[in-house]
């Protein structure tokens, strides 16, 4: 595989050619008999995450509160509360996953991007999408059926707005003219931009615009049919490979040879069977996998201290010390 580009200390942190590494989503708690989780203990829960080795924490954009959809996400403005995570953590990658660019406007998510990046020595990756709560959409007097476009124009405007004094032709978001800038820059010379899902779009556009494809988790075969598609779009000629990640929701057991029991986007688990699915995984061209805890029974932090004595030492060469 072509090694991927290097572009700034968080993305480089996560992704490396032919390897796979390991994030958390947050919130880092068990909710699953509610859709708005507590927040208890959120920062010593991250601060633990870090310290034990994992490579990114995901923080997800859910302007709205939907009750049908069965989940707040962590009820925070995600770019208010990554850059108080900036400022309480050291070396972990922050991540987004991911802003629905039809809901915001693109110069205040180009400005909360390159501020968090600024506040974090340049360990931001920004996760964008087209959105999929259909009920937001209204609530803010935007028109659903036009997220696609929306999303193709909004993303055009957050890339130029890293360049100085920016030049862009007028679209629905307005237009820059070079007299006027927005600040701050990135630490590097941009914010590394990974595509969710389709978003509206078609592969080969999410190839040639994106750094980076999360989608979502299917079985092997299917996930690796998946893969090598997006793969496909990279032929020998190109300089660089771009990194595939993917959720997975995981129930921890305390018995490491407990077989998988399917739940919601993931397993029921023990640690030996989950060391072997996330080697299938990198097999078949995962990068990075980001581990929801939602439905987790056990104790937050067992289950992340086991994660990390059993699982991480497989996939992460340099772990944390505790």
């Amino acid at each position: 595989m072509t090694a991927f580009e290097t572009i700034n200390k968080g993305y480089n942190h996560v992704f490396q050619a032919d390897q796979l590494s390991i994030g958390v989503v947050v919130p880092i708690e068990n909710y699953a008999q509610h859709s708005v989780p507590t927040m208890k203990r959120h920062l010593e829960n991250v601060q633990l995450v870090e310290q034990l080795g994992f490579k990114a924490l995901w923080i997800r954009d859910v302007p709205l509160h939907v009750p049908a959809f069965g989940d707040a996400g962590q009820t925070f403005d995600p770019f208010t509360y990554l850059g108080y995570l900036a400022g309480r953590t050291n070396e972990i990658t922050l991540g987004v996953a991911s802003i629905a660019l039809p809901l915001h406007h693109p110069v205040h998510v180009a400005k909360s991007a390159a501020t968090i990046d600024q506040l974090s020595g340049g360990r931001f990756i920004l996760g964008v999408a087209s959105g999929d709560r259909y009920e937001e959409y209204p609530a803010m007097g935007i028109d659903y059926e036009k997220r696609g476009d929306l999303f193709r124009a909004s993303f055009a405007y957050i890339r130029k707005a890293q360049d100085n004094f920016p030049k862009l032709a007028p679209n629905v978001y307005g237009s820059l003219n070079g007299k006027v800038d927005i600040l701050p820059k990135p630490v590097a010379s941009r914010i590394p931009i990974l595509i969710t899902g389709h978003s509206r779009q078609t592969l080969e556009w999410n190839a040639q615009n994106g750094d980076g494809w999360m989608y979502y988790p299917s079985n092997l075969a299917q996930q690796k049919d998946t893969i090598s598609a997006w793969r496909s779009l990279f032929g020998a000629t190109e300089k660089y490979n771009k990194p595939f990640l993917q959720p997975l929701y995981i129930d921890l057991q305390a018995d490491d040879d407990f077989l998988p029991q399917a739940i919601h986007l993931g397993f029921r688990i023990g640690a030996n069977h989950l060391i072997d699915y996330l080697n299938h995984l990198k097999e078949i061209g995962v990068n990075h996998v980001a581990i929801n805890l939602r439905f987790n029974t056990r104790g937050i932090e067992k289950t992340l201290e086991h994660l990390a004595t059993m699982v991480l030492p497989h996939f992460h060469r340099n772990r944390h010390k505790t």
